[in-house]
């Protein structure tokens, strides 16, 4: 594996996971209704930081590889995605708009897993935990939404 690659991934990874400080929770994600099984908060930056460290192998991997155009492409679409849902669940509070971001980004996710194993086991099987989580996060996505009718995105004026 070519550590310069594993890096630039992780750069594209952090640059995405920077959103979730851009956009912290507050206390108006403390006072939604939530379901039963939502994990922990000490659990996401745990999950976060190994599945970007996975993900960055991964792309780091396939990188080499000849005939990777689509697994480039995959990953590419899923850290869009991921960077992308923060602001638009925790920023604007838009849960409908998220929901259709987190589509995206499991769709993405998806095709990342199958195009790396495709090329790589091992790039394939550091996508897997990260399409569980994705998995759990849209549950997530959908019953804070469900849940919490009310909710309205933020009035964003014009500018």
């Amino acid at each position: 594996m070519d550590f310069l690659l594993f890096f630039l991934f992780l750069a594209a990874t952090v640059g995405a996971g920077a959103t979730g400080a851009l956009f912290p929770t507050g206390a108006w994600y403390e006072n939604l209704k939530k379901p039963s099984w939502v994990p922990p908060n000490w659990m996401f930056p745990i999950m976060w930081t190994s599945i970007y460290l996975l993900i960055a192998f991964a792309g780091a991997r396939a990188a080499g590889i000849g005939g990777n155009q689509y697994a480039m492409a995959f990953w590419a679409a899923q850290i869009a995605f991921n960077a992308l849902w923060t602001p638009v669940f925790f920023g604007l509070r838009n849960f409908r708009a998220s929901l259709v971001v987190m589509a995206g980004l499991w769709l993405s996710v998806l095709g990342a897993t199958v195009m790396h194993f495709q090329l790589d086991f091992w790039a394939g099987l550091a996508f897997v935990p990260y399409l569980a989580w994705v998995t759990i996060a849209g549950a997530l996505n959908y019953s804070v939404y469900s849940l919490n009718p009310d909710q309205k995105p933020l009035d964003i004026p014009n500018i």
